[in-house]
């Protein structure tokens, strides 16, 4: 059985499409791109034009991509950006033309659910594992048990994103220190209201963009490798030295000293470091980096649904 799942976040949108194997889940193809549909979101409740048209594009894209690979079943899930705004009927209604399917606007709790899903999927982890998901828009915490079955103690998805935190505390080239200040303490007061018990974990997996860039950029890399971020072990003084650094360059030193990046992902890295480092000093563990997410969990519930 062949499937497709799109990921339609408030920064990338992300294709993945997939068949069933014996070791479970074989990817055939994976896709990216960058459009902020989440641009301006958080201050003005609705999608900008120019957001929803390179979104819509990049649908385009992926509808003839699953066409040409002959899918039996595609799931496009759109999550933080599309749960409130306004005018998310235009989106759903331009999605649904192009791709033939309707989107789902999943709630932050299925959001989470399919996060842990995917990042276990990367490979053996000792539980109880935390898994975080720093998106543009939310950041999904799911702390829960791998052994001997999976199971989920607790899930929660945070209004704190890259984007969303960017746009709101960051405004600065570079920041200065009092917006600096700010986007901590918005860190600060929304991860501990999270309630999670964090020295609860024994591992902690970080899957996404966020993360996933955190990891390249401490590996020297100047062109990404999946291979090499892929169950890469970062420490938490090296995320916080990275946050660190980033706070201080504007963004032409940030594109100048890491120019794996892409324009969209270096606008907001410093927000997501942030964050991340905020996790780190809650969770006292390596962060384990994971190229498994949301989007492999959702190829998986498609197979067994069928089965």
């Amino acid at each position: 059985m062949r499937v497709a799942v799109v990921d339609c976040g408030t920064n990338t949108i992300r294709l993945l499409v997939a068949e069933a194997d014996s070791t479970g889940l074989r990817p055939i193809e994976r896709q990216l791109r960058y459009v902020r549909l989440g641009q301006g979101v958080d201050a003005s409740g609705r999608f900008a034009p120019e957001a929803l048209a390179r979104t819509l594009a990049a649908v385009e894209e992926y509808a003839q991509s699953i066409r040409d690979h002959r899918v039996d079943r595609v799931r496009f899930l759109a999550t933080s950006a599309a749960r409130d705004v306004a005018n998310r009927d235009q989106f759903l209604a331009g999605v649904e033309i192009r791709m033939g399917v309707a989107a789902e606007v999943i709630s932050g709790q299925e959001e989470a659910r399919l996060s842990f899903l995917g990042a276990l999927s990367g490979g053996p982890v000792s539980g109880p594992v935390l898994v975080s998901d720093i998106g543009g828009g939310s950041t999904e915490l799911i702390l829960g048990l791998v052994s001997p079955d999976v199971t989920i103690q607790t899930a929660c998805s945070l209004d704190l994103g890259s984007v969303r935190l960017r746009e709101r505390c960051l405004t600065g080239d570079p920041p200065s220190a009092a917006q600096l200040q700010a986007a901590r303490d918005l860190v600060d007061q929304t991860l501990d209201a999270s309630g999670l018990a964090w020295t609860q974990a024994r591992s902690w997996i970080g899957v996404a963009g966020t993360v996933t860039s955190i990891a390249a950029l401490l590996a020297g890399l100047t062109h990404y490798d999946r291979a090499v971020v892929h169950n890469s072990v970062v420490q938490p003084s090296d995320l916080a030295g990275l946050a660190e650094r980033l706070s201080r360059l504007d963004q032409a030193g940030i594109r100048r000293l890491y120019p794996l990046l892409e324009p969209m992902r270096a606008e907001v890295i410093t927000a997501g470091a942030l964050i991340a480092d905020g996790l780190a000093r809650r969770v006292h563990r390596p962060l384990i980096v994971r190229e498994t997410d949301i989007l492999d969990g959702a190829a998986m519930d498609l197979i067994r649904s069928d089965d």
